[in-house]
């Protein structure tokens, strides 16, 4: 049995329409800005918490949308899934790595090759990426 690991994430995107990414100090692979909940904290307040602490984003937990729940492989723990709450950051947005993030990433979701990368983490590719190609249909 693997184990699981209790995220949130949010999706932001710039003017461009192109999808925030992010890499963590000392892993490989892009992902949604978050991470885990603190005691006590809902899965809405540990995204909005983790948004401004990685990339200096400010958005009220009710201001962000709910976009789904999925459990996913994590990018940089071997046998372990993610069970991830996602959200999206209504607007537009500039991002400035901050704490553990060491890069940040705009990819271009309208690209057909967008989730090909090899850097990108399961939940990106196998769940919000597939979504979000649909929804711009």
């Amino acid at each position: 049995m693997k184990d699981r690991i209790v995220v949130s994430a949010v999706c932001v995107f710039d003017d461009a329409g192109r999808l925030l990414t992010v890499r963590k100090r000392g892993t490989g692979m892009f992902m949604h800005p978050g991470g885990k909940p603190e005691p006590g904290e809902t899965a809405v307040q540990a995204a909005a918490r983790e948004l401004a602490e990685e990339v200096g984003i400010v958005v009220r937990p009710q201001e962000l949308e709910l976009m789904g729940v999925w459990i996913a492989d994590a990018a940089n723990e071997a046998a372990t899934d993610i069970e991830a709450t996602v959200f999206i950051a209504p607007g537009t947005w500039q991002a400035t790595p901050a704490a553990e993030i060491a890069e940040i990433r705009w990819l271009d979701i309208s690209r057909p090759d967008a989730a090909l990368s090899r850097d990108l983490a399961p939940l990106l590719t196998d769940h919000i990426l597939p979504l979000l190609a649909a929804r711009a249909l």
